[in-house]
Formats: C-alpha cells, structure tokens, sequence
C-alpha cells in the first residue's frame, strides 16, 4: 500500500506537487502566526512580571528584561493574603460550585434526553430560552432575595444556584446523552435497574469526557469570576483571588526607591493563570473528545 501511494505521488505532475508543498507550508505559516499572536499578551505579562517600573513605562518596549527581578513573584505573593483568597476561592467557591453544576445539569439533562414523559420538549425550550435572559436583569432582583436570605457576605449567593443546574450545560449534556445507544438503558431495564441506578451506573460511567468539560468549564468560571464576589461579599477575609488581583491594580509597593506596582500586579496575575493551562494542558484530550461529541445528535 505504501509502495502505491508513493508511485501515486510521484506520477502526479510537477506543478501539482508544488501546489501541494506551498499548500503545506501556507497552513503551517498561519498555524505559526495565529499560535505566536495568542502566547505573545502572555510572554508579555510574564516578562513584565520580572520587570521594575522603570523597564516596564519604556517605549519602544523592552521584550528581554536585563536585569530581571525573580523575586516579584515571592514578593507580590506574600504582599497580601493571596493563600487565604486561594482557599477561599478553590475550596469554598470552584469546586462546590463545580460539583453541584455537574450533578444537577447531568440529572436534569439525562431526563429530558433519555427519559419520555408528557410536556418535555416544551419545558426543555424553555430551558433554552433563559439563556437568552441577560445576567444584568437578574442582577438585582436576586441580591434582594439573597438579602432577605440572609446570604450576603457568604458564599451561598455564588454556589447554592450552581445545584440548580445550568441551561447551557444541560443542553450539552443532553446532546451527548443522545448519542447513547438506547439499547443500554433498555438492558438494564430488562435487568430491573430503576432510572436512577441506569444514571449512575450506565450513562455517568460513558460520558466521562462530557463531564470534564463541563467540571472544566465550570471550575473556570468560578476562579475568574469577579463581578459575583465583588456583589456578594465585602469582608476582606472572605475574598476570592480576583478580588485581590483588582486591589493591587490601585496599590503601589515600593522597596526601596524601586515602584513595583505593575511588575507585581503581572506576577500575581501569571500565578494565576498557570493553573488555568495547566487544568486545560493536563485535561485537553477529555476537554477537545467531549467538545465534539456533544454535537454528533441534535
């Protein structure tokens, strides 16, 4: 087989093949291109992190630092209570909000995919239709309910709405539960499992990489939110790390006769980032895989 592709190759005329090679080299250029303008705002802010002010209000810019400060990310990390706002936002916001985003969208969306009952492709539209509704219209009304709640300066406010599932997710959801064979939930049927059990030990168990991206999805959201916590709590300790990226923007640390402002607020904000790639660096095969299986099936 190899031997016949190679003597198609060569048979094909000349310009062909160089049409071909320029076809090749043109889609890797712009691979090229696109790939070095999206790293560049985060070489930037990195090399930036190693900068003092002096090399930072520079123009033309300065690309390689000399000298380059390390100790921006030691110091502009240990200038606030960043491990405090650390805990607060992975223990106390990312992952419950996480974990009751998951199970709350994947019940609800292996209902309306898997389960027939009376009014259900009505409900589901309008399911669909409140992602139309803009988040500032809610604004309001729900900071009142939440006051009369008693919820203000908790985390309740950002984490109890995420277990009531989330109509995008419950459509991407739904269409991947759609993609199932049938005939395994009618097995288990057969067998006596109840539709809780055929959720929990069917349909969970083949949608792994459904699940991670919206875990993924969900627990992105929750690190970079800031609007939520800015509404919603006003005791410093409670902060999350948005929060405090958003109070070194106004602050200005000096050592010496050194201005560190902006050098730290990028070192800061370059911890912060990382384990945003490195979420998606570790978890992109299930990321891209459930990315494309929930379309196969409307």
């Amino acid at each position: 087989m190899a031997t016949q592709l190679a003597v198609t190759h060569y048979s094909q005329p000349w310009h062909q093949r160089v049409l071909e090679l320029l076809g090749h080299i043109l889609k890797y250029f712009v691979l090229i291109v696109l790939a070095v303008s999206f790293l560049l705002p985060f070489y930037w802010m990195v090399s930036s992190a190693v900068k003092d002010d002096a090399q930072v209000y520079v123009v033309p810019p300065i690309w390689f630092p000399n000298p380059q400060f390390w100790e921006n990310f030691w110091n502009a990390w240990n200038s606030e209570t960043f491990n405090l706002w650390t805990f607060n936002t992975v223990v106390r916001y990312a992952i419950p909000a996480t974990v009751g985003v998951v199970l709350s969208s994947s019940l609800v969306a292996y209902s309306f995919s898997r389960i027939e009952w009376k009014g259900r492709n009505a409900l589901f539209a309008v399911v669909l239709a409140t992602m139309m509704i803009p988040d500032w219209v809610r604004l309001v009304p729900l900071f009142v309910i939440f006051r009369k709640l008693g919820w203000i300066n908790t985390f309740n406010p950002l984490v109890v709405p995420q277990f009531f599932g989330s109509a995008f997710f419950i459509f991407l959801l739904r269409q991947f539960f759609m993609a199932l064979p049938l005939e395994l939930s009618d097995a288990a049927r057969i067998d006596g499992a109840s539709e809780l059990r055929i959720f929990l030990r069917v349909i969970l168990p083949l949608s792994k990489a459904a699940l991670a991206v919206v875990g993924l999805f969900t627990f992105m959201n929750a690190w970079n939110d800031y609007l939520g916590p800015l509404i919603y709590i006003n005791q410093e300790h409670k902060w999350v790390l948005t929060l405090g990226v958003g109070r070194l923007r106004g602050a200005v640390y000096e050592i010496g006769n050194t201005k560190l402002a902006y050098p730290w607020l990028m070192a800061v904000s370059s911890l912060i980032t990382l384990p945003v790639f490195l979420a998606f660096f570790f978890a992109q095969r299930s990321f891209i895989e459930g990315i494309s299986l929930t379309g196969l099936k409307g």
